[in-house]
């Protein structure tokens, strides 16, 4: 019998306005979004339906005009920005479709940077980036910079990064929308693991209806509100929902990876130049 997950995230009559001189635009028209524990999301809508407004605050990257947003029960509507921060670096997951990789850094840096900012020891930081590497088929590309990596296996090592700190909630904005389709549906099989495996809550945002049926439900967004909420078509149900045990991936608090060789310019020295980056 399947049980009841709780909320981990609710919008609550969220409004959200821009003002643009003496003009105001409404992106947000009292928002009602609910999103439990461990579901993957897809939401969708033309151009101008306030989708990537409503990531934003999922996000905690903005505050609404109006309304709350409540984070596992939190409000964080009313937050400093320096407390948003701290939420976003623990808490959320982030990948992008434009893939936002820092160029000068390898794959491997640019996965370790995000546990820089929460201070985590130079040698936890590399091994725990080596073995989300491992995770997302990379390990053989872990010392390579974005200009050597195909697409595909940038948006790879996005996903690798946004897992960095083990957060409860990823948010991916079109992560297909510069990928062709076979390597686009290598990255969903990639998102579907995490959710099934990981039991994360995953919350994307598609034009591709194609895309968007590979979640549990898909909210359609017009002028601000959802008009319509349907089920995803090629989803396969989340056992840990239905109350169903599964083998999650290893985890280096189960299982610690042994260290890799790996070239001098990857030494401690080199993890620790990292965080003067930041």
């Amino acid at each position: 019998m399947a049980r009841e997950r709780p909320t981990i995230i609710h919008l609550k009559k969220v409004w959200k306005v821009y003002k643009m001189g003496e003009v105001e635009v409404p992106a947000l028209r009292g928002l009602d979004l609910t999103i439990k524990d461990g579901e993957f999301v897809a939401i969708m809508g033309p151009s101008g339906s306030g989708k990537s407004t409503a990531m934003n605050m999922i996000g905690c990257l903005d505050i609404p005009t109006e309304g709350s947003i409540f984070l596992d029960g939190q409000d964080i509507s009313k937050l400093s920005e320096s407390d948003l921060a701290q939420i976003r670096g623990r808490r959320i997951g982030f990948i992008f479709q434009q893939f936002n990789l820092l160029q000068t850094l390898t794959a491997l840096e640019n996965v370790m940077l995000p546990m820089t900012f929460q201070g985590m020891p130079a040698d936890e930081r590399i091994e725990r980036a080596e073995h989300l590497l491992d995770m997302v088929d990379l390990e053989d590309r872990m010392h390579h910079k974005p200009s050597e990596l195909s697409g595909g296996q940038q948006q790879r090592v996005a996903i690798a990064r946004s897992l960095a700190n083990d957060p409860e909630v990823i948010l991916a904005d079109e992560p297909t929308g510069n990928l062709d389709s076979k390597t686009g549906q290598i990255v969903m099989d990639f998102l579907r693991k995490l959710n099934i495996e990981e039991d994360k809550t995953i919350i994307m945002v598609t034009h591709d209806k194609d895309v968007a049926h590979h979640a549990q439900r898909i909210e359609f967004l017009k002028d601000g509100v959802v008009i319509r909420t349907i089920k995803g078509k090629k989803n396969i149900p989340n056992p840990l929902s239905q109350g169903k045990k599964v083998k999650k991936m290893t985890r280096k608090t189960e299982s610690p990876r042994k260290t890799r060789n790996r070239p001098d310019n990857i030494s401690n020295n080199q993890a620790n130049k990292v965080r003067s980056k930041k």
